[in-house]
């Protein structure tokens, strides 16, 4: 029980490992197109940051976008830890997000429709874990990096959780925080599902729709 509890928890300062001060070591390139993982990005671009669960399982879907998506990373943010390792941010002691970092091409694919593919593509109204995964880095959270974001991912959390309202689901638990710093995961992780396709992944939508895309005023 005490262990079920720490894992649902965010830790305290008093309790957060204390990580370290160099960044962990990571892949340089984009396993499926090639590009530079860390950038520099083109001139243009923007970035997006999501927590859905698993990682490995929720960049698949932001990469699967194609077109407009220049990278597709997996980190970790949200947490107290500097420079935290996975087996760190999984005992719970970090306070980290497991999180998708993409960098896209506003003039091909919009934020809007990257938020769209967020809240399809799990359930956002599990807090603490998605299905089976459970701890505080399995946690449902839209991390803008600008106040227009923000607003088209406020507007999407409540049309959607109208949605999700009206078909018995209960309160959508998803944080929204300006973005945090995010530390890239070790190599193995980056494009886990491209280099392992039958790899573990454990997302699973409400098989609703979210009313904010194309058509859809954010």
């Amino acid at each position: 029980m005490f262990f079920q509890r720490k894992k649902n928890e965010m830790p305290n300062p008093a309790t957060t490992l204390p990580g370290r001060a160099t960044a962990i070591p990571t892949a340089k390139t984009h396993f499926i197109n090639g590009n530079p993982l860390q950038g520099p990005y083109p001139v243009g671009c923007q970035k997006a940051m999501f927590g859905l669960g698993c990682f490995w399982g929720a960049e698949r879907k932001f990469w699967e976008l194609g077109a407009g998506i220049h990278i597709t990373a997996v980190g970790y943010a949200g947490g107290l830890t500097p420079n935290p390792t996975y087996d760190e941010v999984c005992s719970g002691l970090t306070g980290h997000n497991e999180v998708v970092l993409a960098v896209f091409d506003p003039a091909v694919v919009s934020y809007v429709d990257l938020v769209r593919t967020f809240f399809e593509s799990h359930n956002p109204t599990q807090g603490m874990r998605q299905g089976n995964d459970v701890g505080t880095q399995y946690r449902s959270g839209i991390y803008p990096f600008e106040a227009a974001q923000r607003v088209t991912a406020e507007a999407a959390l409540v049309a959607y959780g109208r949605v999700l309202s009206a078909n018995g689901f209960g309160r959508i638990t998803t944080e929204i925080v300006d973005s945090p710093t995010f530390y890239f995961a070790e190599d193995y992780h980056q494009q886990y599902l491209a280099k392992v396709p039958n790899g573990y992944c454990g997302l699973g939508g409400t098989g609703f729709s979210c009313p904010v895309g194309a058509g859809h005023s954010a």
